[in-house]
Formats: C-alpha cells, structure tokens, sequence
C-alpha cells in the first residue's frame, strides 16, 4: 500500500528546504515532529479541495473500508458528525423534508452543538426503564414505530456506545432503508470492526454514513478520524462530501495527523487484522477468566472492557484509583463502570498486568446504591434557541424549573443528562447530582 503523504513531507524534509512558509518553527525542533509538520505547499494538496496526495491516499483508505468515499478529518470524528449531518440536511431540504431528526438519546454532544448550528429539530429514542445514560438499546421494533409516526430527514445511532454496546445496525438500516430514510452511525470507537474475522463496521452493515475515530481504536495519532460514505447513500454526497467537511473545519488541517491516517493504510493492508486478531482471542480470554472469578462485566464490543464495579462493591472511580496505584491509567469512569480500551498495539505483558492488579482488589459487600431513573423530556425550546440565548451559571439545586442552555459534560464520555431546551425538573437536578454535576448553564428569563 502507497502512503504517499508521507512521502512527500519525507522528500520534502530531506531535500532542507528554505521554509519560506507557515508554520512558524520552519523544521526546527522543539517537541520532535516539526520537520514533518507543513502547510499547504507546493505539491501537498488541500484538505477539502483535495486532487493529488490526499486524495490518494483517501482512496487507499476507501479501498480498505469498502466506501464510496472516505474523507479524512483532522479534527476527530466531531467534524464528521457535522458533516454528515449536513449532507442529510441538503438531501432533505432539496426533497421537502424537515429538517428533523431521529436520534438515539446517549449521543455525544457533539450532535446537540450540531444541531444548534444546523437548527435541527431531534426526536429522542429514549433509554428504556433501566438502561444508564450511556447506554439506548433501539430495536429494529421501536425503530419502525417511530418512523412511521413522522418524517426524518435521518436516523443517528451511536454504536458501539462509551460502554461497548452495540445496535443491531443490519436490522437498523433494514428499517431505515424500507422508510427511504438514512442512516448515520457515530461508529467513533469502531474503526476496527472493518478488520475483524467477521467484518461489522456500520458501512458493511447498511449504514449510509458513518464517522469513525482512527486514534481511539487504531493507532492513528489524536484527532485523526474519517467520514465514510457508502455506495448506498444518497448520490450527492460523495461529490459533496468535502464541500460539507469544510463548512466547520479548520483551513490549517494538522499534516502530522494526515501522516498518520496514510500510513495507517499501509497497516491496515498489512498484518493489523492478524494483530487484531490475535488481541481479540487474548482479550476474550481475559473476559472469560475475570468472569469466572466473580467480575461482572458490560456489553460485547471485542475490544472494550467494561467492568461493573457496584457488584464487586466499589465505584468505578474508586476501582480506578486503585489500578493507579499499580500503573494503570483506565479509559473512564464513574459511579457504575469502570472502561477499558486495549487495542491491537496494546504490549504483550498488559493484560497479563492488568489481570494481576484486579486479582489484588479483594471483594466488598455490594454497593446497593441505585441510579437515579433518566428524566423524561420536557422541551421548551429548539436547541438553537437555547444554545443562542442569554445564559446565567446557577448551582443545579437552584435550576429546577429552568431551561437548559448548554449540557454540562465532561469527556469521556461527553453525553449529555440532558439537553439544550429542555426544561430541568427534579428528576433531571437528581440525575446531574448523581453524575457530578455541580453547575449548569441556564436560559435567562426562563
């Protein structure tokens, strides 16, 4: 496999140029990459407006997801959430459609902030009784009903979610497809599900669009993300794919990242899927042991370990200050889980690490603290309204009966308790209370 972005800023650096261009540190190192850190010059091609090298390269990438086109994002999979959802709303404005749509509630924020600069109106798929904020089992079910009660202009579905569940996508755009309606999957964390004996990335699977983050799975550096199209979806969209990317991203795209995304093609081409592979059957392994002795665990994504830790009478936080101590630094967590993310490139001894830390951690009565129920929507206004309005900070024990201005979040796991419009009840003050919200933005006047 090719990777000629990287060849090009090699040449470019060996040939010691005089750097009579941004940025301004022209090669000198100060961190270590700045000799392969450039611009647009002569010969590197334009991000979005992309005719040589890049294009190429995202070819490379195309080729190897099986996409009508790829489009590279140097800005994480956040600008390629917006982008695709700018396609669709091109597509339905041109078809009469409203500019709403139907999506699984524990979306990353990054939709709702979409949706305030679109001015789209969303419908929720809602968590069942029971289910956490991170988690929205959508069955293909409860999916139908809803489409056939009004019109979308797309369906947006995040899986694998932050826990390592993942939606019945087939199913999923089965149902979509039958409505005529598309089907956009924040796949954020799945870019390696292409590369698994039995391939399930979204795009096999029926979806019409989806993001997919290199640098969370793969070994892509941070910030490298790509906007999938399928041969499916609408027409328009792969010509005009980069048109959309561009309306929210940044004219100084990082070359370091673009590196990154082209020479991970040559991996992905390579031995990856052995790798993969091979961490996938250790990793199970690893579930299968813990499992045996008295972990519980959360959902099926291979390469995500989620533990339950209320069962084995810790917090997620407690459970993780604890691996600390031992050299172990965790994904996420919080009251009730505790998340891990190995990947392909993950060292040979990690696992083996990680397994005799836990074995350390001795048993404790269970945690019989029970979360708080999600809140029920109560919409006041748009989110662009909310978003745009006039806002105060108040402690949250002061915002009930308020609207929302803005969702207070962290990343990880950036999904919001609830969101921009509505209003905060009781139930709503509960559930940010359990979650550690101390604060909120709320709508003046409201």
């Amino acid at each position: 496999m090719e990777t000629p972005i990287c060849d090009f800023v090699r040449e470019y650096a060996e040939s010691d140029p005089v750097r009579m261009h941004m940025p301004g540190h022209k090669g000198k190192t100060l961190t270590g990459p700045e000799a392969f850190d450039l611009t647009e010059i002569g010969g590197a091609d334009v991000l979005y407006r992309s005719e040589g090298i890049i294009r190429r390269s995202e070819e490379n990438a195309a080729s190897l997801f099986g996409t009508a086109r790829t489009v590279y994002s140097a800005e994480g999979s956040s600008l390629c959430i917006r982008g695709m959802l700018y396609l669709a709303l091109l597509s339905a404005k041109q078809k009469g459609i409203p500019a709403r749509l139907l999506a699984g509630r524990n979306a990353h924020h990054t939709l709702m902030t979409a949706a305030a600069l679109l001015d789209l109106d969303v419908d929720w798929l809602l968590p069942a009784p029971g289910e956490d904020l991170l988690s929205c089992a959508v069955s293909a079910e409860i999916l139908d009903r809803a489409l056939e009660q009004k019109q979308y202009m797309a369906v947006y579905l995040t899986s694998p979610d932050y826990l390592g569940r993942r939606v019945d996508l087939r199913e999923a755009a089965e149902v979509c497809h039958r409505h005529g309606v598309p089907l956009l999957v924040d796949n954020a964390h799945g870019a390696y599900l292409k590369f698994l004996p039995e391939d399930s990335h979204p795009i096999t699977l029926g979806a019409d669009a989806c993001c997919d983050s290199a640098h969370k799975t793969l070994s892509c550096l941070t910030g490298a993300a790509y906007l999938h199209l399928s041969a499916n979806a609408p027409e328009d969209w792969v010509e005009k794919a980069e048109q959309a990317m561009s309306l929210f991203a940044s004219t100084s795209p990082s070359w370091l990242i673009l590196q990154s995304l082209d020479r991970m093609n040559r991996e992905l081409a390579g031995d990856y899927p052995v790798r993969l592979r091979r961490m996938t059957e250790k990793l199970k392994a690893l579930k299968k042991t813990l499992c045996e002795e008295g972990w519980m665990l959360a959902g099926d994504e291979p390469m995500k370990l989620t533990l339950c830790t209320a069962d084995r009478g810790y917090t997620g936080e407690e459970l993780h200050d604890m691996l600390r101590d031992h050299g172990i630094e965790c994904e996420f967590a919080d009251r009730e889980y505790l998340v891990m993310m190995p990947s392909a490139d993950t060292p040979e001894g990690d696992l083996e690490r990680l397994l005799s830390a836990l074995r350390g951690i001795p048993r404790r009565k269970h945690v019989k603290e029970t979360p708080p129920e999600l809140p029920v929507p109560e919409k006041v206004l748009s989110i662009r309204e909310a978003m745009f309005s006039p806002r105060e900070t108040l402690p949250v024990s002061l915002a009930v009966g308020r609207v929302l201005a803005d969702a207070c979040v962290s990343c990880p796991p950036a999904v919001p308790v609830i969101i921009a419009g509505e209003r905060i009840t009781e139930q709503a003050a509960e559930c940010m209370k359990y979650y550690n919200i101390t604060e909120c933005d709320v709508v003046v006047n409201s």
